[in-house]
């Protein structure tokens, strides 16, 4: 869609897909190689078109299909992202100028697994290769502590070099505490968005300096085409806070599953190590899920009990339009103070 002006620029509607699925303990996100800006990776994206899209949806369906060779199962709105100067490196589109601005709507569609990919330049990508920073499943995470905390403290160091305005100073410190958990409530897992735009600001993601013209590649997670790495950080968020008040994570499971890869799944989502116990009693008290008779042997030791989602409204005592998961994370806190 767009709308031209005297100077001959417009404006683009383009949309964005997070495509995410589980494959054992990894959480995977559908990219592209991007043929704008090799060698950057990109999310499926295309151009909405009133003429031959209905709706933003159905469109967002036909150009993933297009690109991917996939067919979208679930799929729901996240944001609509506008930023002046947030396609650099272009996110080109057919028949676009570079002077078009480009407002991009994000949807994120869950995967119940990663189906092979055979169209080329896709592939599934872990996205802690993105956000390496995000995953605490083996403890506090080695990036953070040797690269991006020391950073920061670099950043907030250089707030008063010129004006020596200590308030400035304090405020920079304030916002990296509450950002990456050293103020009482700890790290919230669901300010994936929130820590990215932080390290965008101070420097410290790749983007940053693209952005600018400069080249200064910082080896804090895989760069993305334009602000991809931004949306992805979005779905992630969104992602991991819906699992507190919806189960969209059987959105991603297979038919059956054990509780133990139900935990993983929540785990790799989530990026803490859950208290298995108090986990499975969670979903079991909830009755989300219900034996289906039939073991797995494929965790290696004892069969373990095969579990289907429990879709009976008969036994099912809850709203699933609500009920989400109990996560009794095992806590870690940061070790370097700011």
């Amino acid at each position: 869609m767009s709308n031209r002006t005297g100077d001959n620029s417009g404006v683009i509607i383009g949309l964005n897909a997070v495509v995410a699925a589980i494959m054992g303990d990894r959480p995977l996100v559908l990219s592209l190689r991007s043929e704008a800006a090799r060698p950057l990776l990109a999310l499926p994206y295309g151009a909405f078109s009133p003429e031959l899209h209905r709706t933003f949806e159905l469109g967002l369906r036909e150009f993933v299909s297009q690109q991917t060779g996939m067919q979208l199962g679930y799929v729901e709105q996240l944001y609509t992202f506008g930023d002046k100067g947030r396609e650099a490196p272009s996110a080109a589109f057919e028949g676009g100028r570079a002077s078009d601005r480009i407002i991009s709507v994000g949807y994120l569609a869950l995967a119940p697994r990663a189906a092979p990919v055979e169209m080329a330049n896709t592939a599934w990508t872990n996205w802690y290769d993105f956000f390496p920073w995000e995953d605490w499943r083996n403890g506090e995470p080695t990036i953070l502590v040797q690269s991006i905390l020391p950073g920061f403290s670099r950043w907030i160091a250089e707030a008063d070099d010129k004006t020596g305005d200590k308030a400035r100073q304090a405020r920079r410190r304030a916002r990296v505490r509450l950002a990456f958990g050293y103020e009482d409530a700890g790290w919230e897992e669901e300010r994936v968005l929130d820590r990215y735009e932080l390290m965008y600001e101070a420097g410290l993601v790749s983007e940053a300096w693209r952005d600018e013209g400069r080249d200064r590649p910082c080896e804090t997670g895989t760069a993305m085409i334009s602000d991809h790495r931004r949306i992805l950080a979005t779905a992630i968020g969104r992602l991991r806070g819906k699992l507190r008040y919806r189960p969209v994570i059987f959105e991603m499971m297979d038919d059956t599953f054990t509780l133990l890869d139900l935990q993983r799944g929540v785990e790799s989502i989530i990026g803490f190590a859950l208290h298995k116990q108090n986990f499975r009693r969670g979903v079991e008290n909830a009755r989300l899920v219900k034996k289906t008779g039939s073991t797995s042997a494929e965790t290696g030791g004892r069969p373990a009990a095969l579990y289907r989602v429990n879709r009976d409204p008969q036994t099912a005592n809850h709203d699933r339009t609500i009920q989400g998961l109990t996560l009794p994370r095992l806590r870690q806190s940061p070790s370097f103070p700011l």
